[in-house]
């Protein structure tokens, strides 16, 4: 484990729509550069760069057609090399968006695949033997792609049409064009991916976050596949780049961990119940007080079962697959989520603009966006043009942007105390600088009841290999987002309280008495 994960924050950034330096009406690498000491400034030290590689932007850059090539719109290689060294410089990680189970159809390897003459890349892709074949209702493939080249065959795709699968193999071969996990093809692609992982850690990246981890073997019961590909990844990353991190998006921890991840995401879809917080007509952390955090409880005490009770699962403010929080909990209400993400194993992750309360946007659907889309408008800066973020006329803007008179912006955020960003900034500091709330720390739900309020876990500090620290610090967390009082037993007492939101609460002679709309985070005896 690489130690600088355990207290680290990450910053998602959507490149697109971060900073723009060229008044094109895009974001760019040298916008994200010049950016690095807000990002700093704000207390988070990781970064997770969404997909900035050339593509046609079919979906957003997750469509890639060149893995080792930065698109023009953000500039070139060199300011991505650029942009590690400036992170560096200042103490901040690097992780880039790897997309390892499809690429898109403007991808050289698939170009070539689709020829009808036998080549190099014949294998790369998950093709059937024959354009009357289909690829059928197999586990792990999402659609099929036909009639569009002069091979004889149909071609897997993983989401959109125009991603078809990358070939790592079946690992229940059930037909004769299907290859085996093992075959030279399926080698082959994890080879070319062991590449282009080591392309930019020698050019100073410090891992990637990976996108649908899970798919890549196709018809693989429970998975197992794919878990021993990581594996062999891993393995490779240790001999030659022990350092790198890998955070995977699966959403199954006791998997992701086993195949060589640090960490995994919970994720807006499957089974965490992570939009019971956040999103849904009744989230826990809104102040009506009709939300339940139970369901949640229990899966992630699952998951930590599974994982000897590590869990390491990260849980994002948002992404740019979410609505953002906004459209479900207003600032106040927010202080009390970043309460709860900040206070929580795993590392947590700030969605770039969820820190100033940026708002979902209705608006129409860009580069495979759709609903999506409303998450990812241009940064909300301050003054000067579009906001701050580009000198281009509005009209050439990659998404338009919140135009309400009252839209936030991180520069009158910055100033005022008591706005969100600074409450962000406060919680990360205490985070950063509390080993027991830190990733690898361990966390006991105290008291979760359905439909009731409030959330109390209790974290106690843990080494890196997993075991309570002799005498370390513990910290009682709890969490009343309800706007009326609650008062339960608790079995704790306090030292000190070294957090609070709202009015202060109380915890003595076995009782835990909180105010509504309250928080507080206790250092116990």
């Amino acid at each position: 484990m690489s130690s600088w994960l355990n207290d680290a924050v990450f910053y998602e950034i959507y490149p697109q729509s971060f900073f723009d330096t060229n008044s094109d009406g895009i974001g760019d690498l040298p916008g994200v550069i010049e950016k690095l000491d807000y990002i700093r400034d704000l207390g988070c030290n990781a970064l997770w760069l969404n997909p900035c590689f050339l593509s046609p932007f079919g979906d957003a850059g997750y469509d890639v057609a060149d893995y080792c090539q930065v698109a023009p719109r953000y500039g070139t290689n060199d300011d991505l090399v650029r942009l590690f060294d400036e992170a560096h410089a200042r103490d901040i990680h690097v992780l880039l968006d790897l997309v390892p189970g499809h690429t898109s159809i403007e991808h050289p390897w698939f170009q070539a695949s689709q020829q009808a003459e036998s080549n190099e890349y014949t294998g790369r892709y998950v093709w059937t033997d024959s354009v009357w074949t289909p690829v059928g209702d197999v586990p792990g493939v999402n659609g099929m792609l036909r009639g569009v080249s002069e091979r004889d065959g149909a071609v897997a795709v993983n989401f959109y049409a125009f991603q078809p699968a990358l070939n790592y193999g079946f690992a229940e071969v059930t037909e004769p064009w299907q290859n085996a996990m093992d075959s030279p093809e399926a080698l082959a692609t994890r080879q070319a991916m062991k590449d282009v992982m080591a392309f930019w850690l020698e050019r100073g990246c410090d891992g990637f976050r990976c996108d649908m981890a899970g798919s890549l073997v196709k018809n693989d019961p429970g998975q197992e596949g794919t878990i021993k590909v990581w594996q062999d990844i891993r393995a490779f990353l240790d001999e030659r780049y022990p350092d790198a991190v890998l955070i995977s998006e699966w959403g199954e921890p006791d998997k992701t961990i086993r195949a060589g991840f640090h960490m995994d995401f919970l994720l807006q879809f499957g089974t965490s119940h992570y939009l019971d917080l956040f999103r849904c007509e009744h989230p826990f952390f809104a102040r009506e007080g009709a939300g339940d955090a139970s369901e949640f409880v229990a899966t992630y005490q699952r998951n930590l079962d599974l994982t000897d009770g590590r869990g390491l699962m990260c849980i994002p403010s948002g992404n740019h697959d979410m609505e953002r929080l906004r459209r479900f909990l207003d600032p106040e209400e927010m202080k009390m989520a970043f309460a709860f993400i900040m206070s929580m194993p795993g590392c947590p992750f700030v969605y770039y603009g969820d820190e100033i309360g940026m708002r979902h946007l209705d608006v129409t659907s860009v580069e495979g966006g759709y609903i999506r889309t409303g998450a990812r408008s241009p940064m909300q800066w301050g003054s000067g043009g579009n906001m701050g973020f580009s000198n281009a006329p509005a009209s050439k803007l990659y998404i338009q942007q919140d135009d309400a008179p009252d839209a936030p912006t991180a520069e009158d955020q910055m100033a005022d105390e008591r706005s969100l960003w600074s409450e962000v900034q406060r919680l990360i500091a205490l985070r950063r600088t509390t080993p027991a709330l830190g990733a690898m720390g361990s966390v006991e739900f105290v008291h979760c009841e359905k439909d009731a309020y409030p959330l109390v876990y209790l974290r106690s500090e843990r080494t890196v290999e997993g075991e309570l620290v002799p005498g370390g610090k513990r910290v009682l967390v709890a969490l009343n987002p309800a706007a009326r009082p609650v008062e339960i037993p608790c079995p704790y007492e306090a030292a000190c309280t070294i957090y609070t939101l709202g009015e202060p609460a109380t915890l003595a002679a076995g009782t835990l008495s909180m105010p509504a709309a309250s928080a507080a985070f206790f250092a116990l005896k």
